[in-house]
């Protein structure tokens, strides 16, 4: 007779063995091949520091300290390990409110209850110092150190840029960054990023149970050592920076200068200007909600960002592209015949050199009829759009219509009128010289970046050709001169054409008729170009210039906003400008402070009910 236990006995050995494989399966999950499970159990006994780098330190041409770091710390938080704290005496003594306390370890416990991060983020070393004495009793709590960004002279805000924390749209860009690190936001902070950040580094430590770290795991066998950032050696002269700005200081607009040879950016300067420091460590997020809701703007790159009509000085572009197409010569002149186009009292203008010189409107009127109405074809509109593309091409060359390639995020292009845009405007074969005739004096369709201007300037000085405008000449000591940036960008003019230009912007300045006496600098021979830039409200103020002007060593452009005539006020300050870098000091001292304290610019907001006037650029 069989057992009539035995069928039970068998179900229970099946019940036993079957929660053993249960258990032995659900260990080998958990330790084997959940690494999430491996994570948060060697979160609990080791604690990974990120280590990060200095960032690379930026100077100017001359070797001067721009930006440097100092130590800061950030207090980190590992939420499933911050128990049983004294949440009031915590509070008290980093000197939050409980609320704030509540909300920085709600942040940090959606972000992983166990895995570290910021709790608080950049603490002083004074801060620091006051209560690192008791953060040993708040378990879950530790500290990492790194760098923040200093700035030496409260200048050069819009080059230097600012650094910030990352996003999420920095995180899915560039696997490099996690939450809490930072990185260039703007300017060349931005640009050369990779280059200044250096290599994170990583310290694994072991904890106790009472939240101290008791050594390097494994003798530091997992550790790596930081790589800090590479300097970088701009091409900025801190001096003349400074000085520009001053001149800058009550006023909007612009001061842009080169070296022509090079292209190395001599200063860059959009104002209003702000101290870099502003942004810069806890305060940072306030102070840019008030420079960005500021109705001078003082966050936008004017330089780079604004695209004006350039007036007058558009009419050197003009004149040589006309005699290296021979729709001109050097000796021909036209009528200031004002039932064409508005200008001012001269004489008229029986050369090039003096057309430039007296800046005769309708001398560049009957100019760009020439260039525009080549008589290729019968009909005038095919030959107005054969004659646009003709002119649209040399105006490129001069690096009209282009990014440059400056090593500086977010620059705009300006715009330089196409076939396309017209046909778009008017209609295929309905638009002709009649229509875009405003072109010729630089206004109209036309728009150009404040740093084409410059380039401008440069172009002239080298009789015929640019180097991409730059701030940076090498990234260490050890490094050369960047050479992609020393690649001459040919206009396709005729070096001859361009000498005539030369003495066309020499007489603007010096000769009689001139239309820039206020640039003259003694003992320097300054060339420039006048403009006056129609405008809602009150005219900008436009000036290029460069000097000397044999061997050129610097080439500017000013733009300074409603501020009405260039002569009258952009073509002075960069006379002071060019002064300041040629001689290392300004003996003007009068016109100096006449220059530095006076703000000629139209209130803001502009006037609703201004009506537009017909100007006469020079």
């Amino acid at each position: 007779m069989a057992n009539k236990y035995s069928d039970r006995s068998i179900i229970i050995k099946i019940i036993f063995l079957s929660v053993g494989i249960i258990f032995i399966v659900t260990l080998a999950v958990l330790q084997i091949f959940n690494k999430d499970y491996k994570k948060r159990a060697a979160d609990q006994a080791l604690r990974n520091i990120t280590q990060y780098p200095p960032r690379g330190l930026i100077y100017d041409r001359n070797g001067k300290l721009l930006v440097y770091n100092e130590a800061v710390y950030d207090l980190m938080v590992v939420p499933r390990d911050a128990k049983g704290i004294d949440t009031a005496y915590f509070c008290k003594s980093l000197g939050i409110t409980r609320e704030d306390f509540n909300k920085r370890m709600e942040k940090a416990v959606q972000y992983s209850p166990y895995s570290a991060s910021i709790f608080m983020k950049q603490i002083s070393k004074e801060e620091y110092g006051r209560w690192q004495g008791v953060l040993w009793k708040f378990k879950g709590f530790y500290i990492t150190q790194r760098t923040l960004r200093i700035y030496d002279r409260p200048i050069a805000a819009h080059v230097l840029g600012y650094v910030g924390e990352v996003d999420d749209e920095d995180m899915k860009k560039d696997p490099y960054y996690k939450r809490g690190d930072y990185i260039g936001k703007s300017g060349l902070e931005l640009s050369y990023e990779s280059i200044l950040r250096g290599t994170k580094g990583k310290k694994v430590m072991q904890v106790d149970v009472h939240n101290r770290e008791t050594g390097s795991y494994q003798h530091g066998k997992f550790d790596s050592i930081p790589i800090e950032g590479e300097n970088l050696y701009t091409t900025l002269d801190a001096e003349l920076q400074q000085y520009a700005e001053e001149l800058m200081a009550n006023k909007r607009g612009c001061v842009i200068a080169i070296e022509p040879k090079t292209g190395e950016v001599l200063t860059l300067v959009s104002a209003p200007c702000y101290d870099p420091n502003l942004l810069v460590g806890r305060v940072r997020g306030a102070n840019y909600i008030k420079l960005l809701e500021d109705i001078s703007k003082p966050l936008f790159n004017r330089a780079l960002q604004a695209q004006y009509p350039p007036g007058s000085i558009f009419k050197i572009a003009q004149a040589m592209t006309a005699l290296q197409l021979g729709v001109v010569t050097p000796g021909t002149g036209f009528p200031c015949d004002k039932s064409k186009i508005g200008c001012h009292n001269h004489p008229s203008a029986h050369s090039v050199q003096e057309a430039i010189k007296m800046s005769c409107n309708p001398y560049f009127y009957f100019t760009y009829r020439r260039i525009i109405q080549q008589e290729k074809y019968k009909s005038i509109y095919k030959d107005s759009q054969y004659g646009l593309t003709v002119w649209d091409n040399y105006m490129h060359r001069f690096g009209f219509g282009t990014r440059l390639g400056i090593d500086l995020p977010n620059v705009k292009k300006g715009n330089i009128p196409d076939t396309s845009y017209y046909n778009r405007c008017y209609g295929k074969e309905r638009w002709a010289f009649s229509t875009i005739y405003s072109n010729s004096i630089g206004q109209g369709e036309v728009e150009v970046v404040p740093l084409q201007m410059a380039n401008l300037a440069c172009i002239v000085a080298n009789r015929g050709y640019y180097c991409t405008p730059h701030l940076v000449r090498y990234y260490t000591k050890d490094s050369l001169t960047i050479d992609s940036f020393l690649v001459h960008h040919e206009t396709g003019i005729d070096k001859r054409y361009f000498d005539i230009a030369a003495r066309g912007m020499y007489d603007v300045v010096h000769g009689a008729g001139g239309t820039a006496h206020r640039a003259d600098v003694p003992g320097i021979d300054v060339c420039g170009k006048t403009g006056t830039a129609e405008n809602k409200g009150r005219d900008h103020s436009v000036f290029v210039a460069f000097a000397p002007m044999d061997d050129p060593k610097i080439a500017v452009a000013v733009y300074v906003e409603n501020a009405g005539a260039g002569g009258v006020w952009a073509a002075p300050i960069a006379s002071l400008v060019i002064e300041k870098y040629i001689n290392r000091e300004v003996k003007r001292k009068d016109f100096e402070r006449l220059y530095k304290e006076t703000n000629p610019c139209q209130s803001l907001p502009l006037a609703h009910k201004v009506k537009k006037k017909k100007k006469h650029n020079h």
